[in-house]
């Protein structure tokens, strides 16, 4: 039997689909019953209920072309949820112009371009779902602390990174207001440190910062993710939920 916390049937799109926290949110999917679109620069491998796309997402063209394609492949789409990005380490005034417009390339326009082209079907359904993966980043200022770190091999992103982030952040309250009335809840998951294959070196003493005593997972994040989009979360939009472990409280 179906429940409001199901998402059996419902059509997922995923850009950033082959990273490591969008690949948490396709399987969480995939095990809650979604019917799957998977995007990234490379198609994803697709089988069963899942077909996947390749696609540059700071290409308008691109984006638009894609979510037709998908609308045409499954009919509809229920959630879109934006995890593509690409991280931007360093001093602010060590960054390029040409960093700083491939970061927000990515990290803002795509998905603004994904947002703005997933509306009209979802309108015409009188549904939808969109999550955004935002990040601490946003909030913090960054996390650069050279007393704590002298190498600062935990500065996971700097002002490219964090403002275009601040951005999405942004993006998602207005459009919350602006799709309400159609059905349509966006909101934005905004992860802290999650442990990875580049997390192993990081000094013990910077996971003692985090109050819940170690790094979050990113199945943790798709956990929260998953729940928005299902139709118990249908009073909750606008929102931008950290999953941090404590480590930023607003």
């Amino acid at each position: 039997m179906k429940t409001r916390f199901a998402l059996d049937d419902m059509v997922v799109l995923v850009t950033g689909a082959g990273g490591m926290i969008g690949g948490a949110i396709a399987r969480r999917m995939a095990e809650g019953g979604a019917r799957l679109a998977l995007a990234d620069r490379e198609a994803p491998a697709a089988a069963g209920d899942c077909r996947g796309y390749a696609l540059d997402l700071s290409d308008a063209a691109q984006v638009r072309a894609m979510v037709d394609k998908v609308v045409r492949d499954f009919g509809r789409i229920d959630c879109l949820v934006t995890a593509a990005g690409i991280t931007s380490p360093g001093s602010f005034e060590d960054i390029s112009l040409e960093e700083w417009d491939g970061v927000h390339g990515i990290n803002l326009r795509g998905v603004f371009l994904a947002n703005q082209a997933v509306i009209a079907p979802m309108k015409t359904a009188g549904f939808g779902r969109i999550v955004n993966i935002g990040s601490v980043l946003a909030k913090n200022g960054g996390n650069p602390r050279p007393w704590i770190d002298p190498a600062e091999q935990t500065r996971a992103g700097n002002a490219a990174y964090g403002s275009a982030k601040a951005g999405v952040h942004a993006l998602t309250l207005y459009l919350a207001k602006e799709l309400a009335a159609h059905g349509i809840t966006v909101n934005a998951v905004a992860p802290g440190p999650i442990a990875s294959s580049m997390t192993t070196s990081f000094p013990a003493v910077l996971t003692q910062q985090i109050p819940v005593g170690r790094m979050g997972s990113a199945d943790e994040v798709a956990g929260m993710v998953a729940w928005l989009c299902t139709r118990e979360s249908a009073f909750v939009t606008g929102e931008i939920i950290d999953v941090n472990g404590g480590l930023w409280l607003d």
